[in-house]
């Protein structure tokens, strides 16, 4: 299985990359059709509940992972760019996520200000390579803080878990397969 590659391009973005043996549109589908994101989305033992996308510059898109407590970490966005099947670029709100999450991203919050909303966005490129597809996420923070607390807590492995969930989801045979 091919490794996923976890970076930090600069000092508030952390970039997430891997080679599929699966063509780009495979890849397109899985990424934009909730059908699909919804069956490999998350690290392992997540699933995900709700998966909604309307997939147009200024269309909304909504996923709730659910972990193997129950608990419950939803994330939304607006689609600010849309190149298919090269690239896709939205704004990423977790403002929804439990409190105990964002313990973890700012211990010291002041909590009477209720869960902040980080200002984050995630760049998705799609590269054809023949048969085999580099997929390439770039996420992006307010600052290098924000991105450092993001790493702590695991950014890197549950993209990595999730991407291995990608592959699997691909490498199935059957019609749940997004096909081209």
């Amino acid at each position: 299985m091919t490794a996923t590659s976890v970076t930090q391009p600069d000092d508030k973005s952390v970039a997430v990359s891997r080679v599929f043996d699966a063509p780009r549109e495979l890849l397109w589908q899985a990424w934009t059709e909730p059908k699909h994101m919804a069956q490999w989305f998350g690290p392992q033992a997540f699933t995900n509940p709700v998966c909604e996308i309307d997939l147009r510059v200024g269309g909304d898109w909504r996923l709730v992972m659910r972990g193997p407590d129950g608990s419950e970490y939803p994330l939304k966005g607006v689609y600010r760019e849309i190149v298919r099947p090269e690239r896709i670029v939205s704004s990423l709100d977790v403002s929804e996520h439990p409190d105990s999450w964002f313990d973890l991203i700012e211990p010291n919050r002041d909590k009477s200000k209720g869960r902040p909303v980080y200002d984050l966005s995630w760049t998705v490129t799609f590269e054809a390579l023949g048969g085999r597809t580099r997929l390439a996420i770039v996420n992006r923070f307010p600052s290098t803080a924000l991105r450092d607390a993001f790493v702590k807590i695991g950014m890197g492995e549950g993209w990595s878990q999730s991407l291995d969930k990608l592959a699997q989801r691909l490498a199935m045979t059957g019609s749940e397969q997004p096909r081209g």
